[in-house]
């Protein structure tokens, strides 16, 4: 439970509050804007400087390629579960959202191990990064098979290839995986000089920015009503058994323990920032308030305060 008494914690759940006593506490949107780039950038760094360090090694390898396994995996059986109590376009933007991941969680996580000397792999960034673009490819492929099904008009398909330009390039993505190769290239020096920037006023920034993110999520939760029961079910149950897939895949291949936490921090985790802003225009039948609600309403705050201290001790315990 120390996790709870993390000033970043703290600060996520005095977001929360103030979002549910409706306060006029808020974060000017250029602002949060910024602290996510930030945040990313810097995670990027810090990746690059222990790569660096570290070199690429079949451990290495094991991790990323498992990353992009459960990248796929997820979304796939996520689909396959909830077209039969969904609409299936509702069950493919929803496996996009619970197949893709949340780098706030993540960076977050990273915090919490770093507080409790629990050692992570640098590549971890890297393997963030290839988390979030296929469960979007999948929802679009499938989407389009779907509407080809229902009417034989293909003119109402999405391009695939604009999608896959859309992921590849979104600024988020691309500053975090541009940071991981300057700290790579960078090394110790880059450290040195960066170390102010990337360490030091990390922490501040995060607790910061994690204030604006509670705000979202109390906001998120009125967009809960009148959901299908299932919905909020697969909210709260997805995550833990994402979890347990990745936990059992990590056991299997020998990964590290910190590794093995962050890869079921990912699998648990869900987007709302990258998918939302994909499945907007690519499967606009799907009403926004639906995944928005249930990955920033329910499973983000769950897997914040919960989560992390709950995934972490089980990873120890079967390590």
């Amino acid at each position: 439970m120390n996790n709870l008494l993390d000033p970043s914690i703290l600060f996520f759940i005095l977001g929360i509050f103030a979002g549910l006593v409706k306060s006029n506490l808020e974060i000017p949107q250029p602002i949060s804007r910024f602290l996510s780039l930030y945040l990313l950038m810097a995670l990027g760094l810090k990746g690059g400087f222990a790569l660096n360090k570290s070199g690429f090694t079949p451990e290495i390898a094991i991790s990323l390629g498992l990353a992009i396994t459960l990248a796929i995996v997820i979304p796939l059986l996520g689909y396959n579960f909830l077209k039969q109590k969904l609409d299936k376009l509702d069950a493919a933007a929803l496996s996009a959202t619970y197949g893709s991941i949340s780098a706030v969680t993540f960076i977050t996580t990273t915090q919490v191990l770093d507080q409790n000397d629990i050692h992570y792999g640098g590549h971890m960034a890297a393997a963030m990064a290839l988390m979030e673009s296929p469960a979007i490819i999948i929802a679009i492929i499938l989407a389009n098979r779907i509407r080809q099904q229902r009417s034989g008009n293909k003119n109402s398909l999405t391009s695939l290839g604009k999608v896959l330009h859309e992921s590849f390039t979104d600024g988020g993505q691309l500053l975090l995986l541009g940071a991981l190769v300057v700290g790579l290239i960078s090394g110790n020096e880059g450290h040195k000089v960066m170390a102010p920037f990337s360490i030091d006023i990390f922490k501040g920034l995060l607790a910061f920015f994690l204030l604006d993110m509670g705000l979202l999520a109390a906001r998120n939760i009125g967009e809960l009503k009148d959901k299908p029961p299932i919905t909020l079910a697969y909210a709260f149950l997805a995550p833990v058994i994402h979890a347990i897939i990745s936990l059992v895949l990590c056991h299997l291949l020998h990964v590290a323990l910190g590794d093995t936490i962050l890869l079921m921090i990912l699998a648990a985790s869900a987007s709302y920032i990258a998918v939302p802003a994909v499945l907007r225009h690519a499967i606009p039948e799907v009403n926004p308030a639906l995944y928005m609600g249930m990955s920033l309403g329910i499973t983000f705050p769950l897997n914040i305060i919960l989560g992390i201290p709950v995934y972490s001790w089980v990873a120890r315990y079967f390590a």
